[in-house]
């Protein structure tokens, strides 16, 4: 895989504390390593299949249109389309101050 390229972002609200987007992004990419030092990221598939990638501990959740997962604060994670196909997701992040802290693994 490679790294996430976004096809499209829609941002459905932006305040100082949360922010709601949805997001395309292409077959077989994934977004960087990061996490998040106030905000909970919670994670709802619309299209395709996104697989959440978490770390300590190591786990995959796989999303179909429909399903959700939460990332808590200060967890290590990254979004993935492992598909051949586009895949969309309405990613909502609050309550705090945005940021993206990224980290090589």
């Amino acid at each position: 895989m490679c790294i996430a390229m976004l096809i499209n972002e829609n941002i459905v609200l932006k305040t100082e504390d949360a922010l709601v987007r949805t997001i395309e992004i292409f077959p077989e990419t994934e977004a960087p390593w990061h996490y998040h030092t106030e905000v909970i990221d919670d994670c709802f598939c619309l299209e395709g299949i996104i697989e959440v990638q978490i770390k300590n501990p190591d786990q995959t959740i796989s999303l179909a249109p429909g399903e959700r997962c939460t990332i808590n604060t200060g967890r290590v994670h990254r979004v993935a389309n492992a598909t051949k196909e586009k895949s969309k997701y309405l990613l909502v992040q609050g309550v705090g101050k945005y940021d993206f802290i990224t980290i090589d693994l």
